[in-house]
């Protein structure tokens, strides 16, 4: 005959706080040369004007020719790679990823593909869209008939 066990929240919690830590464990104790064969998603701010989309992500160390952006249909994508870390040297801890890291983005606006700008400061890519006339907001007058 089957035992009966009591069910108790307490151990369901401690289940999925053990499930919590593994999953934890499995993602940031993992040598940095395990996560860095794979493509990292770059992360992205992205805010919206009355003309334009704007797109800004950190990308330090990089020159403008060691980003590539292209703007395909509605598509957007940005790809490049930060440079490996040294390997002459022991570290203590290593934060700083490296590797290859891309975006794509649907962008749900027409944009004036003419007028799209990109530029680096700082460390920093901010990605410039403008709307398209057909896109943007437009102000109607309302008139009181006589």
């Amino acid at each position: 005959m089957p035992a009966i066990i009591r069910w108790s929240p307490t151990r369901e919690m401690v289940r999925l706080s053990d499930a919590m830590d593994r999953m934890l464990d499995d993602a940031w104790m993992r040598p940095m040369s395990a996560r860095a064969e794979r493509e990292m998603r770059l992360p992205l701010d992205v805010y919206t004007t009355p003309s334009e989309i704007i797109l800004t992500a950190n990308v330090p160390g990089l020159k403008p020719d060691e980003v590539e952006i292209t703007l395909e249909g509605d598509t957007l994508s940005i790809h490049g790679e930060f440079k490996a870390p040294m390997d002459n040297v022991d570290y203590i801890f290593q934060e700083r990823p490296y590797g290859k890291f891309s975006r794509t983005l649907t962008i749900n606006v027409p944009v004036d593909m003419n007028k799209v700008e990109a530029a680096f400061d700082s460390g920093v890519l901010t990605i410039t869209l403008p709307k398209a006339e057909a896109a943007r907001p437009k102000t109607i007058k309302v008139e009181v008939k006589k």
